[in-house]
């Protein structure tokens, strides 16, 4: 049995068992509580979000600074400070992966390295200076 015609005014009071007016796009809207207002939206499986990106930069600045002073140590004060700098961005580089905010332990490591690495090439330079001043 087909369902009845529709007013043209709209549609009146849907008899019992015939399905009431279609929404327009798909899923029904908000269902009201008592008192017009409306239910609280259902919890559902929610999507978890995204994880914070991890901060490499100062395991990656270290290593670039370290490299930078070991390769150059002979511009000694821009490698003094270059190689102290490497030290200071590893130390942080290493304590920020020990708390889970980086995932670069390893290249701070090697950043802290290659800094002392630059430290001692330029004190070396310095005996090499005054040994053959003297």
């Amino acid at each position: 049995m087909p369902p009845p015609p529709i007013a043209p005014g709209g549609p009146g009071q849907v008899p019992y068992g015939y399905p009431g007016p279609a929404q327009a796009y798909g899923y029904p809207g908000p269902q009201q509580a008592p008192y017009g207002a409306p239910y609280p939206a259902g919890g559902g499986y929610a999507w978890p979000g995204m994880q914070p990106v991890p901060s490499n930069g100062m395991g990656t600045a270290s290593l670039v600074l370290g490299i930078i002073s070991a390769v150059g140590f002979v511009m000694w004060p821009v490698a003094l400070v270059l190689a102290v700098l490497a030290l200071i961005f590893g130390g942080i580089g290493r304590g920020r992966a020990s708390r889970g905010e980086a995932t670069n332990p390893g290249v701070a490591l090697a950043g802290i390295i290659c800094g002392a690495a630059g430290i001692v090439l330029v004190l070396g330079l310095f005996a090499l200076i005054i040994a053959t001043r003297g």
